[in-house]
């Protein structure tokens, strides 16, 4: 399967930005339930691992938050490969919003 990537830079140390992505995938659900029909992550210290199904595509991966990044990776189905610079535009503007929401 084909991967993708994005990373985000931050300076919030890796507690903090942890604290604000914790509830990433219960924003995202929120946000996109019309688009995302199926999601679930598990956090593990400080790397969450998650699967979404959105647009018939079923996207897994993780996303790793560092002292200062976070970055997700993960794989793609061979059909949504010419899709894969907007995903991963998209999620590193969903992560940097949670990253620079007041705490």
């Amino acid at each position: 399967m084909p991967a993708f990537k994005a990373e985000v830079a931050h300076s919030l140390g890796q507690a903090e930005a942890i604290a604000r992505l914790k509830d990433f995938l219960d924003r995202i659900s929120q946000r996109y339930k019309d688009q995302v029909s199926h999601l679930e992550g598990q956090w593990d210290d400080n790397v969450l691992t998650f699967s979404l199904t959105t647009y018939g595509f079923t996207l897994t991966g993780t996303l790793t938050v560092e002292e200062e990044s976070a970055r997700v990776e993960g794989q793609l189905p061979f059909a949504a490969v010419a899709f894969r610079g907007k995903i991963e535009k998209s999620i590193a503007e969903e992560i940097e919003q949670e990253l620079n929401r007041p705490a």
